[in-house]
């Protein structure tokens, strides 16, 4: 009888000490998020970034340029005129330049047009799905297979954001209102004089 006591003791201690055991490790485990957590943080980390600094329009205050909230986040605008740059001003070694918006930016590698980072399917990003945001920011190229990210979007600072941070980010750049905007392409280095 005593061999059957230290059995049900050892047992229930071995019961006891699975579920302490798991019970600790729950307890470290985040529950997922919903879908408006994952948004609200996602807008949070966009705010915290400056996203806005350079990928939304502007309106033009008496405190200075402010983000166009009827446009956020939707890249320069397509109808938006280039003042003439002069290449000798954007070598390496020379200044950079940005439009009044700041949406658009010259400098060594030629004109760059920040992105339309809503939801629009023609103009923006949606038809990405969550793996390709992620591979574009982790590989500084568009849809992560296609030309280059270009200066200035700090795009390898920003890949080096945990998978959770930029699955948010994604979440919040999908529930914004489509703008429907066609960003133009680069214009290379070597075609800045086409720029009237």
């Amino acid at each position: 009888m005593s061999k059957h006591i230290l059995f049900s003791s050892a047992m229930s201690f071995l019961f006891l000490f699975i579920l302490f055991t798991q019970i600790s490790c729950n307890k470290n485990e985040k529950p997922a998020m919903t879908k408006e957590e994952m948004q609200k943080r996602g807008a949070y980390l966009v705010n915290l970034a400056g996203c806005n600094d350079c990928h939304s329009p502007k309106i033009f205050t008496a405190m200075g340029p402010v983000p166009d909230t009827t446009k956020l986040l939707s890249g320069h605008p397509a109808d938006s005129k280039l003042l003439p740059i002069d290449a000798a001003l954007v070598q390496p070694g020379k200044w950079y330049m940005g439009s009044s918006d700041m949406t658009a930016w010259a400098g060594p590698w030629g004109v760059s047009f920040t992105a339309n980072l809503t939801p629009d399917e023609p103009t923006g990003i949606g038809t990405w799905t969550e793996e390709v945001f992620i591979k574009a920011l982790r590989s500084g190229k568009h849809m992560g297979i296609g030309r280059p990210l270009m200066p200035p979007m700090p795009w390898q600072a920003i890949g080096q954001s945990t998978d959770e941070d930029l699955k948010e980010i994604f979440a919040y750049l999908k529930s914004l209102p489509p703008v429907h905007n066609k960003v133009m392409d680069p214009i290379p280095p070597n075609q800045l004089a086409s720029v009237k």
